[in-house]
């Protein structure tokens, strides 16, 4: 279609459904749209259409009279469960195979690069406090946010205060477990009750919830101590927000990708221990490769979206970001599960034991993504290498191919413009700071012309994906893959399988880049027993960058 066509049909497109007299005064108004909508109507049945489409207009003026919040979820719900596969519900009990001891470093400023398993080490032995703890990131953040553009709202007093709490109850015996006294920041789209809560967007400045995301809450229930709400890409996209662009500690020419921009960046540059982010569409998986961080997303429907902004009903997902894929299982465990708050949440086992014998696992590759040329493929070849040193086999295993995978993404557009239907109708979206043809304001607006019909088809398409990968992959309990390799980020946040991407070398420029390992649904506990063993053998995750080491 000519770009005057397209304008021409986005015109009609908007007087037909915003302008009662203009479908009035145009016998066939619906003439040009048809070929955008890949359709055609006789005259006669563009009679028959026309009163219709006044009817339609109607309905499409209620429900913009009616307000919505965006926590107000879809009556659908996405299952990503395919039809044959049981779920483990058996829960036994959890060895993370911590170490008995943890030595001190001299300088103390080396704590900010422990990994979490260290720390909880040290705690638990009152080598060190979490007061002590807490003030040494409180300062870092002091020191570098301004540098890394990472950080929104510093929560100071209420550090100090969980960390005293967490200190009197590590004294008295009461521990609560390897998150005990350990501080964290959040991605800035989840809330806290009482606390601005920006989603990273210059519209939602000065917003404030009355309720605290239950994340959050499954946080401070295992004593973590909260410093920090971080950066994030504008409404969940990119790492872009209204004040600036998070940097890349590695390389702060770079920005550190999105749109778990700020989680990944003070996570990796040593001001917060482990982190929470959030994906949709490789928000979690691309800022943790760009700043050297593991990160986990989780199965969809793991971890409770109650208190997180909606951008995709039925894409959103919540996970960690730390320093190592163990640190990832650790905080896992204490954020997933159902709350009673968020219908899409399911109870299932996270059977993760030190003691797994990484043999027994029926280990997968993509090998045609890996045969491809690729600007990172090098760093993925070793990356094998060392994997198959584990005496691990690596059996070859291809994606569903047949299926316009990149089509269905129409659906996470349509859900995001939904989300944001005041935003956009209000024209307050011209406020956002990226204003490209990509970024979200240009999307959210073409997306109003996506017809309802072509959402649901897509719906029934991603059902067969699920079903076809289900067939192809069930046997496996990994799958590695390259972490941008063909259309496999996009397949697996459609079906909802979980992902653990870890570090795994450098480019050309001095970032980092990283290696995915894909698992079953609900399980995260093989993908990451793989992913620690992998860590054991490299050297990537204990890379630190230069200029944030004092």
């Amino acid at each position: 279609m000519k770009v005057s066509t397209i304008y021409g049909v986005y015109f009609i497109l908007v007087a037909c459904l915003s302008n009662h007299s203009a479908i009035s005064q145009n016998k066939y108004p619906t003439a040009d749209i048809e070929p955008y909508l890949d359709l055609s109507f006789t005259q006669a049945e563009r009679d028959s259409l026309l009163r219709g489409l006044e009817d339609y207009q109607k309905s499409f003026q209620a429900i913009h009279q009616f307000k919505l919040a965006n926590s107000t979820s879809m009556s659908l719900v996405f299952d990503p469960i395919p039809t044959g596969m049981q779920i483990e519900t058996v829960q036994k009990s959890i060895d993370w195979g911590l170490p008995k001891a943890v030595t001190l470093p001299v300088n103390k400023e080396e704590l900010a690069f422990y990994p979490v398993y260290k720390l909880a080490v040290l705690l638990k032995n009152k080598k060190i406090t979490s007061t002590e703890l807490t003030k040494l990131y409180l300062a870092r953040i002091k020191k570098y946010a301004d540098t890394l553009q990472c950080t929104i709202t510093l929560l100071e007093t209420t550090a100090l205060t969980q960390a005293k709490k967490a200190d009197d109850e590590i004294a008295k015996g009461k521990y609560r477990g390897p998150l005990h006294g350990i501080p964290y920041g959040i991605k800035d789209l989840l809330s806290v009750e009482g606390v601005e809560t920006t989603w990273g967007a210059a519209p939602y400045k000065g917003q404030v919830f009355s309720e605290t995301a239950t994340v959050v809450k499954k946080l401070e229930a295992a004593g973590a101590v909260l410093t920090v709400k971080l950066t994030m890409g504008a409404l969940a996209m990119g790492d872009i927000w209204f004040g600036g662009i998070t940097k890349n500690p590695w390389n702060l020419k770079e920005g550190s990708s999105g749109s778990s921009a700020g989680s990944a960046s003070a996570t990796v540059a040593g001001l917060v221990a482990f982190a929470i982010g959030t994906e949709t569409l490789g928000s979690i998986v691309s800022p943790s490769t760009r700043c050297g961080a593991s990160g986990l997303r989780p199965t969809f429907g793991r971890v409770s979206k109650f208190g997180a902004m909606a951008l995709s009903w039925s894409m959103d997902k919540i996970g960690p970001i730390t320093r190592s894929a163990l640190d990832c299982a650790i905080v896992f465990d204490a954020i997933r599960g159902t709350d009673g708050l968020d219908n899409q949440v399911r109870d299932a086992a996270f059977n993760y034991s030190a003691k797994t014998d990484l043999k027994k696992l029926k280990v997968g590759y993509l090998k045609t993504l890996f045969d491809a040329t690729y600007s990172t493929k090098a760093n993925d070849e070793k990356a094998l290498e060392a994997i198959k040193s584990l005496g691990i086999e690596l059996v070859p295993v291809e994606l569903p191919s047949d299926i316009p995978v990149s089509a269905v993404r129409l659906m996470l557009t349509a859900e995001a413009a939904a989300a944001f239907d005041e935003l956009t109708r209000s024209n307050r979206d011209s406020l956002l700071v990226n204003q490209s043809r990509w970024a979200w304001p240009n999307s959210f607006r073409t997306a109003r012309f996506i017809p309802a019909v072509e959402y649901i088809n897509a719906s029934r398409i991603r059902q067969q994906l699920i079903q076809e990968y289900y067939a192809k992959t069930k046997d496996f309990d990994v799958i590695i893959a390259p972490s941008f390799g063909g259309t496999q980020m996009l397949t697996t946040n459609l079906t909802g399988h979980p992902c653990m991407v870890v570090p795994n070398g450098f480019n050309d420029k001095g970032s980092p880049t990283s290696i995915s390992f894909l698992g079953k649904l609900y399980g995260e506990a093989a993908i990451i027993s793989m992913a620690h063993a992998y860590q054991q053998v490299s050297e990537w995750e204990n890379k630190v960058p230069p200029g944030f080491k004092n």
